[in-house]
Order: C-alpha cells, then structure tokens, then sequence
C-alpha cells in the first residue's frame, strides 16, 4: 500500500528515496509539534509537509537529470564504437587493397626478370614429294626394243642411232632374239654368237649396261650391251658395217 500526502498524487518508482526523506521529515514535524503550543502545531506541520514535498521534488528532477546524462553517455559510447567499427572497416578495406596492388607489382617484376624464351624457328617446309616418274611404255617388238634400247643408251651416254642399230640388227639376226650361230669360229671355241646383235657370252658379261637384264637372249640387254662394246671398239654401232 502506497503512502501519500496531502495535495500531491502518490510517489513514482523514481522517488522511493524522496519517500523516505518525507517519512524522515514527518518525524521531525512531530517534534516540532509537541515543543510548541498547540495553536502553533498546526502551521508548522504545513511548513513542513510543504518543505519535505519542495525536498522530493528537487530530488526528482536530480535523478532524472541523473537518468538523461547517463542516456547521453551511453549513447556518445555507441557512437564512439560505431566510429571506430566505421574506421576499421575502412582500414581493412584500404590494407586489403594495398596487399593486392603489392601482389600485383611484385608478380609483374618476377615476370620481368624472367629470361626471354628464344623464338621457336618454324619447321623448315619439306618440299613437296617428287612424282614417281611414269614408266614409259613400249612395244614389245623390234622397233620397242630398240626405242628402249636407246633411251638407257642415251642416259649413259653410249653413242648409237636407231639406223645404225636396225641396220646391224637385220644382218646379224633378221631380229630373231632368239638366234644362235652354232657353225662359226666362235661355236668352234664353245662360246657361239647369240641374240639380236649376236653377242658372244665373255662381251656381253664384260659390256653389259646396269638396269638391263643379264640374260643374254633379252633383246634389250642384247642390244644395249653389244651398243656399249661397238662404242668402245670402233666409236659406234653407226660405225661397224660386217661382223664385228
């Protein structure tokens, strides 16, 4: 139950301690009271109800003011700390940005001290894969032989003509590859003449031309090998005109 006084409304959680001051003064009032005469009695218990409620009053305005100036301070504390996390924050933000230009400036120089790779030569271009060469063809008959004869003749450097060749051919053979002379000096000897140009066997293995064939009886080999013996011995088969 709440104590009040005469002309004021009952006492706030606030001014419990101006409370106490008012029971304090109504002691002292009492005092008062049973020291003077009873006429006086009255006026000075209005005095001091009125001076222990001027007492509260003021006490309250202290406290309050009391209240606001711990509010202020509490708040400039706040502010205080929401500057310094503001600061931080702005710290960190420029420390991170000055550890990345740091990164940055000291990668670009290990970059630059690295040596310089010599520049990669490119591959030399191969050339280009000759053609095989086509193989010319000839006719299998006495004008192909002596064509191709003549071509290997040439490539040699072994002088002769396709005149002085048929020519001594058709006298020799009549172009029979096949031919044989089993009666002369030479049969006698056990080597007869053979072939197109009637080559015996030790001057056909002695001229024979690389490339061609060494059988003795292939008209190209033949004729090529008897070409190369006649060049050698009279400066051509243009040249030789009888047996040679």
């Amino acid at each position: 139950m709440r104590s009040t006084v005469s002309g004021y409304s009952a006492l706030s959680k606030a001014h419990k301690f101006s409370a106490a001051g008012l029971v304090t003064a109504a002691g002292a009032a009492a005092l008062t009271f049973a020291l003077v005469p009873q006429a006086q009695a009255a006026d000075a218990h209005s005095v001091g109800v009125k001076t222990v409620s001027l007492s509260a009053q003021e006490f309250g305005v202290t406290q309050d003011a009391e209240l606001a100036k711990a509010a202020d301070a509490a708040a400039g504390q706040a502010q205080v700390k929401a500057a310094a996390a503001v600061k931080a924050e702005a710290k960190a933000k420029a420390d991170a940005a000055a550890k990345a230009k740091a990164d940055r400036e000291r990668a670009s120089r290990s970059e630059a001290r690295k040596p310089m790779k010599p520049a990669t030569k490119p591959a030399p271009a191969k050339p280009a894969a000759k053609p095989a060469p086509v193989k010319k063809a000839y006719a299998d008959n006495l004008d192909g032989w002596i064509n191709e004869s003549l071509d290997i003749l040439r490539a040699k450097g072994i002088p002769a003509s396709y005149d002085g060749i048929k020519r001594n051919i058709m006298r020799e053979s009549t172009g029979n590859p096949q031919a044989i002379n089993d009666w002369d000096v030479n049969a006698v000897n056990g080597v007869p003449s053979k072939g197109l140009l009637q080559i015996i066997d030790p001057t056909f293995k002695a001229y024979h031309v690389e490339g061609t064939s060494w059988d003795i009886y292939d008209p190209v080999a033949n004729i090529t090998a008897s070409c190369n013996y006649a060049a050698d011995k009279y400066g051509s088969m243009d040249n030789v005109n009888s047996a040679y």
